[in-house]
């Protein structure tokens, strides 16, 4: 029955091409995306001839419904152009919920201006001797590759800072990113970076470093991310960064420093609760080993013995695996009633 559905399907797409666009569920569950990029290469043909090529296809379901058809941009070795093609009922023949021409001619532009933010950035890093290896999902931010010590981090730092410096600089003063207040750079290390998942070579280059199983090969493992702020368009290229830890690790640390901490403050709060929510947690300067942050408590316990919407907080130093060294120092007053947090810069 789901193949007689397909062939009635494809027997009208002659007349109705923007119609046409639409997955349908066999009767084991299993989509076909066949008909799907068939459909949008006809599409992709009849509205910008010669321009775009397929190169792959994928199913959204059961996530949100539809299926992904990815092209590849003939005259943009770096472009790639993704049709996203919606298969609910209510919305058959119809790409996104709009009008597929539409939605393709939009789809074309973001591609194109993606590639051609991609080469700003890319630019800007080459030319400070950083290579971008990985992109974040939409573009940004940035992941190059560095080996962060003690005797190293103050210098890698500031060198990423003037690529992002240069970066802010080519995109504009009219850009997003020169009117941004901060910007980020993650940073992997050399012996991650050369197991990382490159994918084929001949796949345009924005699609090749924003893959997810790209980006899990690199932060499956620690990496730093490096944060700079700007303001009207002048980059603290000094920068400041901390320490991005896969789940087990960032779990065992903060039981570590939690622990830690309920312990010193018992002589002052027998009854002291402590708060598993972790804060971010940041480097010393000119140090990798050293990282210092916020530790949320309660003097007494609230209801069923937690500590909910604390108004205390120890700012604490503490080692890579969550020791404290130094002093805690206590601050008071950190939430405006059960609402937000408002802790001091450290």
């Amino acid at each position: 029955m789901a193949g007689s559905r397909r062939r009635r399907w494809r027997a009208g797409l002659t007349g109705a091409l923007a119609g046409s666009l639409v997955v349908l569920l066999g009767a084991c569950g299993v989509v076909d995306t066949k008909d799907d990029r068939r459909a949008a290469e006809e599409l992709a043909e009849k509205h910008f001839p010669g321009q775009l090529k397929a190169i792959g296809a994928r199913t959204l379901f059961p996530g949100s419904g539809g299926s992904e058809v990815t092209f590849a941009v003939t005259d943009d070795r770096d472009a790639v152009v993704r049709l996203r093609i919606d298969t609910d009922e209510a919305d058959r023949g119809m790409c996104d919920r709009k009008e597929c021409a539409g939605v393709l001619a939009e789809a074309v532009e973001r591609g194109r201006q993606q590639a051609e933010d991609f080469r700003t950035l890319r630019a800007a890093f080459d030319a400070c001797g950083y290579e971008v290896v990985a992109l974040g999902p939409t573009g940004t931010p940035p992941y190059v590759v560095a080996e962060l010590t003690n005797a190293t981090v103050t210098k890698v730092l500031g060198e990423i800072g003037e690529c992002v410096q240069r970066w802010v600089t080519a995109s504009g003063a009219g850009s997003a990113l020169a009117k941004a207040q901060a910007s980020y750079v993650n940073v992997v290390s050399p012996s991650v970076a050369d197991r990382r998942d490159r994918g084929k070579g001949s796949w345009p280059t924005v699609m090749r470093l924003t893959r997810s199983d790209l980006l899990a090969s690199l932060t499956k493992h620690a990496y730093f991310s490096a944060s700079y702020e700007i303001e009207a368009g002048r980059v603290d290229t000094r920068g400041s960064a901390r320490i991005v830890r896969p789940f087990r690790e960032r779990q065992k640390f903060g039981d570590t420093v939690q622990n830690a901490v309920k312990e010193q403050l018992r002589a002052t709060y027998p009854r002291v609760v402590v708060s598993d929510y972790q804060w971010i947690w940041r480097l010393e300067p000119g140090r990798v080993d050293r990282q210092t942050g916020y530790v949320l408590f309660c003097p007494e316990p609230g209801a069923r013995g937690r500590c909910v919407n604390a108004d205390d907080a120890a700012l604490v130093t503490t080692d890579e695996r969550g020791n404290p060294v130094g002093k805690i120092r206590l601050v008071h007053d950190v939430r405006e009633g059960t609402g937000a947090l408002r802790l001091p810069p450290y």
